[in-house]
């Protein structure tokens, strides 16, 4: 199992780094793969990104988030070939019963290596079994196990029938808060403490898939301090 550092584009953090300031700092720190999070980034921005990933020699960005609202196949086979994308993970269709994907994921070529995300609500098995199987976020997971106790019993259900293509990892912090839709949380997306971690110990092997992005707004350094923590961690 590989885990990864991300450049996340989210505005969230108590402490927020401009996604620009973190691929100049990628340069800097001598990387040459992490996981992509263009949550925020328009087409445009995204072009910008991509400019900067290539001026910085970039190699491998093994996942990428998909925004479901506006990344089309093309998108995804420019990733693949440009920085040898593994896999791309998505929201369910049920995040937007009004709004409907503008894209079927489910007919393009590489719906294999496309992999729905356990969010807000339950997973689908039939959904997900339409593509390549589950990109499971251990710290929305463990949320549901903390606050959604019939949830996470029958996402377990599903977990336990469907492939896992590739991991998310968050904070869980021991107090809640009320996340950017008011709702009571104890997942995050920005690590104050390396304890807020140790919940990872809680699952089986089973569930960790050949590499695992961080989703956090943290810097770089502190990612790659995670990185070393978590793999001492799952070794203990």
């Amino acid at each position: 199992m590989k885990i990864l550092p991300s450049i996340t584009t989210t505005r969230f953090s108590p402490l927020y780094f401009d996604w620009r300031e973190k691929i100049i700092k990628a340069k800097e720190l001598g990387l040459k793969e992490f996981c992509f999070f263009p949550t925020c980034l328009d087409k445009n921005e995204r072009k910008e990104a991509y400019e900067l990933f290539k001026k910085i020699r970039i190699k491998n960005i093994p996942l990428v988030h998909l925004r479901e609202e506006d990344m089309d196949f093309k998108e995804i086979e420019y990733l693949i070939n440009n920085f040898n994308a593994k896999a791309f993970n998505i929201h369910s269709q049920s995040e937007h019963p009004l709004h409907p994907f503008i894209h079927d994921y489910s007919k393009s070529k590489r719906k294999e290596i496309i992999f729905i995300e356990n969010t807000r609500k339950p997973l689908d098995e039939k959904e997900i079994k339409k593509l390549g199987g589950i990109c499971l976020d251990f710290a929305h997971l463990e949320n549901d196990r903390l606050l959604e106790n019939e949830k996470f019993n029958h996402n377990i259900k599903v977990i336990e029938k469907c492939h896992i293509g590739c991991n998310h990892v968050s904070a869980i912090y021991k107090t809640t808060h009320l996340d950017d839709q008011g709702k009571t949380r104890h997942d995050r997306h920005f690590l104050e403490n390396f304890s807020e971690l140790d919940y990872l110990k809680k699952y089986p092997i089973s569930y960790f898939s050949d590499f695992m992005a961080l989703e956090l707004e943290n810097n770089l350094e502190e990612q790659l301090e995670m990185i070393d923590y978590i793999n001492n961690l799952l070794k203990k």
